[in-house]
């Protein structure tokens, strides 16, 4: 089988623009390497390939003609069942949502991508409506992780995790609520963006938590994300929560280094918690960059501790009406968590929300005397399928909570924040958050490119073919 799929998104569509492949080409491969691999990962839950072959075909009469073809022309891309997909019932990671109508329109995130040049091939596996930080669905399976099949993808977008990591899309859409993009890029090896809140339309996704739910693409490179994250702006396009701002293009200047930005470390909550190797990938990264200065935000644990109440709360009502007419169709952990999120009270909400101001004002003072911070992604490497509890300084801590330890507080105030991929070994791999103030996603990517041109942070695919 080639290599084409395996390629980053930028070499697919220069390579297209050139003629040197054309869209079908590159389509049939992916479809192809889906069909082989998907039944060992577990990536995919639906696939479209009539559809990816008739915007293939029409990149290809384009290119033909003369026409100019967007930045991502050729790459294949795919979505988390969160996304709709027009025609398809958009599953959510749930046994309920397969009984809704189909789609009558694509979600904004994927009309973008699409005109931009990318190439729909199909939906991806996800954790039960989102409330999930390990990629096991009880409907679907597991997303398996391809660097070990054995071993947990993260969550909740495990597929596309997967996806990317193994080989079958150089390119997926994601969410992240409380981590979700973070966290399956971190366990999988492979690069995400969390950009700030309100600055993505999630037109067109199926909620979680409105407060905290942000779109990102997962990809292969710091370049791949800027390109994707470039083409993903837009005016709000009837989200709510989209903060009315101009796009600010990343991708031009990704390539300009990291000279004039100051950066530290994250202590306090940051600097514990973790096995050794989270926080060795973390001083790997800061020496590559020079940075010596540790900081802190106050009150991270408790900040923590407010997400938690907030994604109870906010969850919870969303599917009232779905746990009093069909429990028995839940996964049982959603179930549980989603009937105790039911019970937060009202003073309980209204004081994590008070908080939740009081914190972004404070990490926006520290922000005053730096442009990036740095922390882990997640406090282990990825955890065996099936796994419920890990050692974390002595003491028997549960997988699926904790998982989201350093992502939490970061997606609390909605701080743009890249993962970048650490191997301190041929073994799994670690990731890296790269963090700052709210709407500079330039100087995340910048950053993080600045490192992958350093050879301290890279992608690997997993070869299982």
């Amino acid at each position: 089988m080639s290599d084409w799929p395996t390629r980053t998104a930028a070499e697919i569509a220069a390579a297209v623009a050139a003629g040197e492949v054309s869209a079908a080409e590159v389509v049939e491969q992916t479809l192809s390497g889906i069909a082989i691999l998907n039944p060992r990962i577990g990536a995919f839950t639906d696939v479209v390939g009539g559809r990816a072959r008739a915007t293939a075909a029409e990149i290809d009469r384009r290119r033909a003609d003369g026409a100019p073809l967007g930045p991502l022309a050729g790459v294949p891309f795919a979505v988390k069942n969160l996304f709709d997909i027009e025609g398809l019932p958009t599953r959510a990671g749930s046994r309920i949502n397969r009984d809704r109508a189909p789609a009558e329109r694509d979600a904004t995130a994927v009309r973008r991508l699409e005109a931009a040049g990318a190439v729909l091939v199909g939906g991806l596996n996800m954790g039960e409506f989102a409330y999930d930080f390990t990629g096991e669905n009880a409907t679907d399976g597991p997303s398996r992780n391809p660097h070990d099949l054995e071993r947990m993808t993260g969550g909740s977008s495990g597929g596309s995790g997967a996806a990317v990591a193994g080989g079958l899309t150089p390119l997926a859409l994601a969410t992240d609520t409380n981590g979700s993009v973070r966290v399956p890029a971190a366990l999988c090896g492979v690069f995400g963006l969390k950009p700030t809140y309100g600055r993505l339309s999630r037109r067109g996704v199926f909620p979680f938590v409105y407060h905290l739910d942000h779109v990102g693409p997962i990809a292969r490179s710091a370049r791949d994300l800027a390109l994707a994250y470039d083409a993903l702006q837009g005016p709000a396009d009837g989200d709510a929560a989209v903060v009315s701002r101009p796009p600010e293009p990343t991708f031009p200047g990704i390539e300009d280094g990291i000279g004039g930005l100051r950066i530290a470390t994250l202590g306090g909550h940051f600097a514990t918690g973790g096995e050794p190797e989270a926080f060795e990938a973390v001083r790997i990264v800061a020496r590559a960059l020079g940075a010596e200065r540790s900081i802190e935000f106050p009150e991270a644990a408790r900040a923590r501790a407010a997400a938690f109440v907030i994604t109870a709360a906010e969850g919870s009502a969303l599917h009232l009406e779905r746990l009093r007419s069909r429990p028995q169709d839940f996964d049982p952990a959603v179930r549980t968590r989603l009937i105790a999120g039911a019970a937060v009270p009202a003073a309980f909400l209204a004081q994590a929300h008070r908080f939740r101001r009081w914190f972004a004002d404070a990490v926006a003072k520290v922000f005053e005397d730096v442009d990036v911070v740095l922390a882990p992604a997640t406090p282990c490497r990825a955890p065996r399928l099936g796994q419920t509890t890990f050692e974390l300084n002595g003491e028997t801590v549960l997988v699926r909570p904790n998982l989201g330890f350093y992502t939490q507080p970061i997606s609390f105030i909605g701080l743009p924040a890249a993962c970048v991929p650490v191997w301190l070994d041929d073994g799994l791999p670690l990731g890296v958050q790269i963090i700052a103030a709210p709407w500079r996603e330039d100087h995340v990517l910048r950053v993080a490119r600045a490192l992958e041109r350093a050879g301290v942070v890279a992608a690997r695919t997993a070869r299982l073919a």
